[in-house]
């Protein structure tokens, strides 16, 4: 499998777009991203632009528009970074990351009877 590429938190941001939206045009893009963030539509077409070059986002040209699509999936990125982050902060380890992020994370009753329900389908032969 293709490394997959590193993309930065605003490159998050478009492509978050694009994998709610499925495909979505410079504009279209610039539009949902308004609300969040003040981005110029320049500063969008350059993220977007980044992310063809990485290989996270292809496109097709409609006429003078251009319509992009992301090539990465949500899971597989979400995968990868967090395989990157475990590596980098808890050394691989996966519990003391889970650890850390149960004192952090103020769960609920249903939060931690799901978390027990996982727990125990990992753990069934």
């Amino acid at each position: 499998m293709p490394k997959l590429p590193q993309i930065s938190d605003a490159e998050w941001d478009v492509i978050k777009v694009l994998w709610d939206r499925g495909e979505a045009g410079a504009q279209e893009v610039t539009e949902a991203l308004a609300v969040g963030r003040n981005w110029r539509p320049q500063t969008v077409k350059t993220l977007l632009n980044r992310l063809v070059k990485k290989g996270a986002v292809a496109y097709v040209e409609d006429g003078r528009r251009f319509i992009y699509r992301p090539k990465v999936s949500r899971d597989a990125v979400a995968r990868a970074e967090s395989r990157s982050f475990l590596s980098r902060v808890f050394d691989g380890a996966v519990t003391p990351a889970l650890v850390h992020f149960m004192k952090l994370g103020n769960l609920s009753k249903a939060d931690i009877e799901e978390l027990k329900r996982t727990l125990d389908r990992e753990t069934k032969p």
